[in-house]
Parts: structure tokens; sequence; C-alpha cells
């Protein structure tokens, strides 16, 4: 079965996005995506090196973009001005990449996005050529906003980003999902598999995720629980699931032609 995850025209077998932030090496780093299975890898421009400090390690030895989709983000930015100076400085290293992914956060404690600057930052990106997948709160106005504004992708937070809450508000998720015609990915607050899988049995057109690998004790192993996590809410959703019937019960056998216990006590 094809059933691939579509992002500005590009396709991708694995609906998992995952960051390359808070291993302990990049040898590790690797490793975990290589378990996690994922194509699309998001790169904090501001804390990681592609390039831009040429006397240290750098991440895209170990993540070459001939063998991932990197997708440079604005993390650390709390202005509309700062996102898109970032990420045109990513564009730049990276030989004039467009994908990108747009984060303003309100308060260094919550790091909760700053709707007003992320929007504005979302205009001129897009004005300019960029292909903008955006960071966002559980909003289902401010998410078709962005898309009316041309973004490609909408990405609201399950929980705070780094919390492992998992997804505190379903409904507003599909309200956003049966509102948006662009992919619309969780992205922040994952703790583990069972959040990931649920937030693609929503409906969720992806993941992504950072702290909730590799933070893990075992980041590769619980990389792999993630991939699986992800693939089954996919087959789950695609399935469609039984109506929940509440305070009714009905038997998982066939209860046609069924043995009377009267029958049963006669022919005895």
């Amino acid at each position: 079965m094809q059933d691939q995850l579509v992002i500005a025209g590009k396709a991708y077998d694995s609906r998992l996005l995952v960051g390359t932030g808070k291993y302990k090496d990049f040898a590790e780093t690797r490793a975990a995506i290589d378990a996690s299975g994922a194509q699309i890898v998001t790169v904090a421009i501001r804390r990681t090196n592609i390039g831009q400090n040429p006397d240290e390690p750098n991440l895209l030895d170990s993540l070459p973009p001939s063998q991932f989709t990197l997708l440079p983000n604005t993390a650390g930015c709390y202005t509309a001005i700062d996102a898109v100076r970032t990420l045109r400085l990513a564009r730049e290293l990276l030989d004039g990449h467009t994908l990108v992914k747009l984060e303003v956060l309100g308060d260094p404690q919550s790091l909760f996005p700053n709707m007003p600057e992320t929007l504005k930052a979302a205009k001129i990106l897009v004005a300019e050529g960029f292909k903008v997948m955006v960071y966002c709160a559980d909003d289902p106005i401010q998410a078709k906003m962005l898309e009316d504004l041309g973004c490609v992708a909408v990405m609201p937070l399950a929980s705070l980003i780094g919390s492992g809450m998992g997804i505190l508000n379903p409904w507003n998720l599909q309200l956003i999902i049966e509102r948006i015609s662009v992919p619309v990915l969780v992205d922040a607050g994952v703790g583990t598999a069972s959040d990931a899988a649920i937030a693609m049995e929503l409906g969720c057109d992806g993941v992504l995720m950072n702290t909730a690998i590799a933070a893990a004790r075992d980041p590769v192993l619980m990389a792999g629980a993630m991939k699986k996590g992800v693939e089954a809410g996919r087959e789950a959703f695609l399935a469609g699931r039984m109506p929940k019937k509440l305070y009714s019960a009905s038997p998982s056998s066939p209860t046609g032609g069924m043995i009377s216990g009267a029958a049963q006590v006669k022919a005895a």
C-alpha cells in the first residue's frame, strides 16, 4: 500500500519527523534517526553547527543532505524579524534550501508560540519563496490563517515543548484536521510511543519530536518504538475504528444459530 506523506510536492515514506538536539554526540544522533526511519530531520540553526562554525564538528557530516531532507528551524527566536533573519541564513548555508520550520516563541518558560509574530513572519517568508512548515497554537482559526498565507504544513503543539505530557486537547486537533487541507503534524509534547499513535489515530498526517527520543534512557530503542507507534496509529486511522458504544456490550462471536440451554439439556 502506498500511503506517503506529501509536503510541498515531495513524497516521504515516513510520517515521523525528528529533531537533532539533546543527544550526547552526533553518532548517537545518527543512530537514533536511523532507528526512527525518519527522512525529514529538523535542525536548530541557532544551536547547531551546519557550517557557520568551520572549526567545530558539523552535523552535516553525520546527516548529509543527500540522505535526509533537512528542515532548518528558528528555535530560540522570539520575534518575527529574528526568525526571518535566521531562515535567510539557513538558505545561504544550505545552498538555496527553502523548506523550513518556522517557530516564534512567546516566552522562555513555556515556549508557547507567539501567534501574532508567527503570522507576521510567515507572511514575509512565503513572499520570499520559502516553503514554510509552522509551529503554532492548537487554534483552528489561526491554523486556517496560516494555510491561507501559503504555509505548506501547520504544526500545532500537543502540549508544551519538551514536556512529554502528550496530547492535552484532542478536540482542537480534530477541528484543525477537519478544516485544513495542507498536512497537519503534531509538534511538541509527545512523550512516548502511545502519544504518537494517538496523534495518528486522530488523523494527523505526521508527528515531529525530539526530546521524547533524545531524553529517553535508550534513545535508539525509543526511536524504534516511535516509528512503530506512528505506523500503528496511521494504520488504525486508515482502517477506521469501531464506533464507541456507551453502556452497551456487543459479543465478539456471532449469535446466530446458537444452541439454547434448553436444547442442550434435552439432548443430554
